[in-house]
């Protein structure tokens, strides 16, 4: 919890120190930052380094996929925000191999026990499932990690199910014309768009499962 904690407090500290040096609201100390990062060489490898350091800390990586698409736009935005995610889920998914699962002493062993060897038999549909229906996706990392999904699977599952999610976020950020605009400052058809993909992305997952899935992922 400490390791976790530390890096949350000073990014708290952080935030209102410089908000109240410089004097400005939140909006307005956010639109300074994006000001200073847009066209700066050092924004890209900054956002790569958060966002591998992101899982150790759960930091939500929605929250890092929409600032991809506030500080880079919808294209390139999206290219950075999907490689940068699929870093971090390998991070993830390390750190949970090297954690493995705990011997089960309870009644439920065996369901988990089965639950574990349909993961694992079906790694790719799973992983590709549980990204299209957005579940918490450090969990899903570690969790495979610990279960041991197969590596080349987990990573061409999370590739391929991250993609609607993860241009979905980029355009919400993409949307945001000026950060201290408020409302007025988000474009609304690129807005429409990102939540359309999310539906898109559900259903999708929905269809999968039905047609070919229901009966063998956990």
């Amino acid at each position: 919890m400490v390791l976790i904690g530390v890096p949350w407090a000073a990014l708290v500290i952080g935030w209102v120190v410089y908000q109240r040096a410089g004097g400005l609201g939140p909006l307005a100390t956010g639109q300074q930052l994006v000001d200073a990062a847009s066209g700066n060489w050092w924004a890209m490898g900054a956002y790569a380094g958060v966002t591998l350091v992101r899982p150790l800390v759960l930091f939500p990586a929605t929250v890092l996929a929409v600032a991809a698409g506030v500080l880079f736009g919808p294209v390139f935005g999206t290219v950075v925000a999907a490689a940068s995610a699929n870093g971090s889920a390998l991070v993830a998914y390390q750190v949970g191999r090297v954690l493995r699962r705990p011997p089960a002493a309870t009644p439920d062993a065996s369901l988990l026990d089965g639950w574990t060897r349909r993961l694992r038999d079906n790694g790719f549909e799973a992983v590709l499932l549980m990204r299209l229906v957005f579940l918490p996706y450090d969990l899903v990392s570690y969790a495979c990690g610990m279960l041991r999904v197969r590596r080349r699977e987990f990573l061409a599952a999370n590739a391929l199910g991250t993609v609607p999610g993860t241009v979905a976020f980029v355009l919400v950020g993409a949307s945001v014309r000026r950060v201290d605009a408020g409302v007025g400052g988000i474009d609304g058809r690129t807005l429409a768009l990102s939540i359309a993909l999310v539906v898109v992305s559900v259903a999708t997952a929905r269809v999968l499962r039905r047609r070919g899935c229901s009966g063998r992922l956990p």
